[in-house]
């Protein structure tokens, strides 16, 4: 299973940048796809998540500026974010947790990184 992110880059503040991230290999099913971020110096929080059914949950600091949602027929998870501001400055993360067969556990899975950096 890899999960490959994309779409970070630079961009100034109020800008906006989308992120994907694609979920390939031999999974049976996917539970709940998100993003996480860390700054230098700061421990790894959540951004947003999703589930299957589409329950979504965002961490506080981007409520109203952040969009999480999901293609669940391409296993791919997109994060518009709008309004960026410096302190959204961190290497992103995807997210997974998922099934490979039936019978099995669902387990976490990460993605490489991306990162955004937000200039004032």
């Amino acid at each position: 299973v890899q999960l490959q992110a994309s779409g970070g880059g630079l961009v100034q503040a109020g800008g906006s940048l989308r992120l994907s991230c694609a979920a390939s290999g031999s999974i049976f099913n996917i539970n709940v796809m998100g993003w996480y971020r860390q700054a230098p110096g700061k421990q790894r929080e959540l951004v947003a998540s999703v589930t299957r059914g589409n329950k979504i949950d965002y961490g506080g600091s981007v409520k109203g500026r952040f969009t999480i949602s999901r293609d669940n027929a391409k296993n791919t998870v997109y994060l518009q974010m709008n309004a960026l501001k410096p302190e959204d400055t961190a290497v992103y993360y995807c997210n997974a947790l998922l099934q490979i067969r039936f019978f099995d556990s669902a387990s976490n899975y990460w993605g490489q990184g991306t990162l955004v950096t937000v200039s004032s």
